[in-house]
């Protein structure tokens, strides 16, 4: 083991990383040697998932997965290495120093990579507007629902702690409801996702427009991942 302990909230995130071994402990042991953890979506998940990686003996904590650009210049697929994580309330985490620059000298060769504030949010921002709001309001280039949690109780650990995140939706890019709706719970239902398609059938644009945004975040996600972790 690496003293890396890896939270993603889901499971497809959790797949970019390579082969994990399941644990009787329901951690998974990666092939570089991190222990990983994989949450399901939202701050109080992956709280309950970093202090399981500590006590199983992560010296350091990485929030790895999605996040919602903020930025209207980031495209699907850029890497963000936050420099400090923010919520709207006033809380401030700063990440690694050293750990953040070695990850983007490493991942900086295949992909773009960018530093900034990442916002900490109790739910997805859909909205256009609403994305345009919180980057005027806060300066974040992203957003997403889980780095602020890990980086509390990095904090408390007293370990170091980075956010790996791509882009997905990007700044200009309008969630469709029945994405949102499948979303709650912890982890994407599909059969959810399909009945809000049929009942809003004009969100299938929108949908196919993501899928390609999709993609794109995940072959970033598994670029960063074989350029290592630690």
């Amino acid at each position: 083991m690496n003293g890396v302990g890896v939270v993603a909230a889901l499971d497809a995130e959790a797949r970019t990383l390579g082969t994990a071994m399941r644990r009787s402990d329901g951690l998974s042991a990666l092939r570089g040697g991190e222990l990983l953890a994989v949450s399901g979506m939202g701050g109080r998940l992956a709280a309950a998932a970093s202090r399981r990686l500590v006590e199983a003996g992560a010296s350091r904590l990485m929030s790895f997965g999605l996040a919602g650009g903020l930025d209207p210049s980031l495209r699907a697929g850029s890497i963000v290495l936050p420099c400090e994580v923010v919520s709207r309330a006033g809380a401030r985490f700063l990440t690694s120093i050293e750990w953040r620059e070695r990850l983007g000298l490493a991942i900086g060769n295949t992909r773009p990579v960018v530093g900034g504030k990442l916002l900490a949010s109790a739910q997805s921002i859909d909205a256009v507007a609403d994305k345009s709001a919180a980057f005027r309001d806060t300066g974040a280039v992203a957003v997403d629902m889980e780095s602020l949690a890990i980086a509390e109780v990095a904090a408390d650990a007293r370990v170091p702690f980075v956010a790996l995140r791509a882009i997905v939706d990007t700044a200009l890019d309008a969630l469709p409801g029945a994405v949102v709706a499948a979303s709650r719970g912890g982890q994407v239902n599909v059969p959810r996702l399909i009945a809000g398609l049929a009942a809003a059938p004009l969100d299938l644009r929108a949908l196919i427009r993501l899928a390609r945004r999709y993609r794109a975040a995940m072959r970033s996600l598994t670029a960063a991942a074989h350029a290592g972790l630690a």
